[in-house]
């Protein structure tokens, strides 16, 4: 090595690491911002237990928060309800009095007609079968669960989207990929193979690149206006269900990926904001992009964040689209993106979180958060934590 360059390798490497650092430690504490206390056992309030309150579906309905819970170990998740007004949680229901031997509930939640919302469960064995649920909330915020059945024998419920006017969800199954359509008043599921990937891609896939299900099964499915569905496919490429054809078309289109590192191309979130643009985000590497669905084109809008993976995207009420990412051990951020002004990493969310018992309040950061949405007028972001002790964080957003 030439010795004049590591005086300036040294350097080099010295700012990256203070860069590195002083946005590790930028934190984002806005007026008005406040966590809401699920799962610190502290009180004889209403809280989620350890190891199984790892927050991974989220909606809000009127006033309050809906939440899904993974668990840790073999033990059944949650689905609970909080206030947003009074801060705290209202309701919590124990998904085993539903469906057995269920594990995940990663889906996200599908809002359909008639004050239902629908949800899927990912199986604590491969003996076992997830469900799909339809969750109804009572005035006060208590929960109703209806079983709706199996869509995939011998598979769980990853992804979940669906289609209010014609009444169909679609999903994407854990651990083979298949996709399917599933009418709810009849809850007759019909299944298609297409997206399932092949034994020499799933070889691949594990014993060159170490990789497992979650790694290259689309975790998001996104409709169109037109109710078409996208979702990727191994090695980052997209599918789409036509609605029409009732059929399933790989796209001739990539998504973003740095170079040596396609095969991490999974897709990890989708946002369709009211103005009918779609945005997606890749996991690996955490880039934003634009999808063109009449053209089935996409615009890399580039890379948020220092950190890897973007683990949901909504729209706020002043227009922007909001984002958090990170991984350990690095915390989660939260950023924004606006086409006048690019890119705005804030840090990580550290919020006031106040309840009986730490009524001083406690400062409380979102290391890992993995779950993020917004109020019905786009007011309040919601974000949800995927810890073995989880809280709910929530702060308010300006109009334009």
């Amino acid at each position: 090595m030439n010795f004049l360059l590591r005086p300036i390798i040294f350097i080099a490497m010295t700012t990256c690491g203070a860069m590195a650092a002083n946005s590790q430690y930028k934190f984002f504490t806005p007026e008005g911002s406040f966590a809401i206390e699920v799962s610190m056992e502290n009180t004889n309030l209403k809280r989620l237990p350890i190891y199984r309150n790892e927050i991974t579906s989220l909606l809000v309905v009127d006033n309050y928060i809906l939440g899904g819970t993974t668990a840790t170990d073999d033990s059944s998740p949650f689905v609970f309800t909080a206030s947003l007004s009074k801060r705290e949680v209202v309701d919590i229901l124990d998904v085993s009095r539903i469906v057995k031997n269920q594990q995940k509930i990663s889906s996200g939640f599908v809002e359909g007609n008639e004050g239902q919302h629908y949800v899927g469960t990912i199986p604590q064995s491969l003996n076992e079968s997830g469900h799909l649920l339809a969750v109804h909330l009572e005035i006060e915020g208590e929960i109703e669960i209806r079983d709706l059945g199996i869509p995939v024998p011998g598979e769980g419920v990853y992804s979940l989207t669906g289609d209010d006017s014609n009444e169909t969800l679609y999903g994407l199954t854990y651990p083979s990929g298949y996709f399917f359509s599933f009418d709810i008043k009849s809850g007759r599921a019909i299944v298609f193979e297409e997206t399932v990937p092949s034994d020499k891609e799933v070889n691949s896939l594990k014993e060159q690149f170490s990789l497992q299900p979650d790694d290259y099964l689309s975790r998001a499915l996104i409709l169109d206006s037109k109710g078409n569905v996208y979702g990727s496919l191994p090695y980052g490429k997209l599918f789409c269900y036509d609605s029409k054809s009732e059929s399933i078309i790989e796209l001739n289109v990539d998504l973003p990926f740095v170079w040596g590192r396609r095969s991490l191309g999974q897709i990890q979130c989708w946002l369709k904001t009211r103005e009918g643009r779609i945005y997606g985000a890749n996991r690996a590497d955490g880039q934003l992009f634009e999808f063109k669905a009449e053209t089935h084109q996409i615009l890399n809008l580039g890379k948020p964040l220092m950190f890897p993976g973007i683990d949901g995207l909504v729209q706020g009420a002043d227009g922007k689209i909001y984002g958090i990412g990170g991984r350990i051990k690095g915390y989660t951020h939260l950023f924004s993106y606006d086409e006048g002004e690019g890119f705005i990493d804030y840090g990580n969310p550290q919020f006031m979180m106040k309840s009986p018992g730490i009524e001083q309040g406690i400062e409380w950061r979102g290391f890992q958060l993995s779950t993020i949405t917004t109020s019905e007028d786009r007011n309040y972001i919601v974000m949800g934590e995927g810890e073995s002790l989880s809280q709910l964080m929530v702060f308010s957003i300006t109009k334009k």
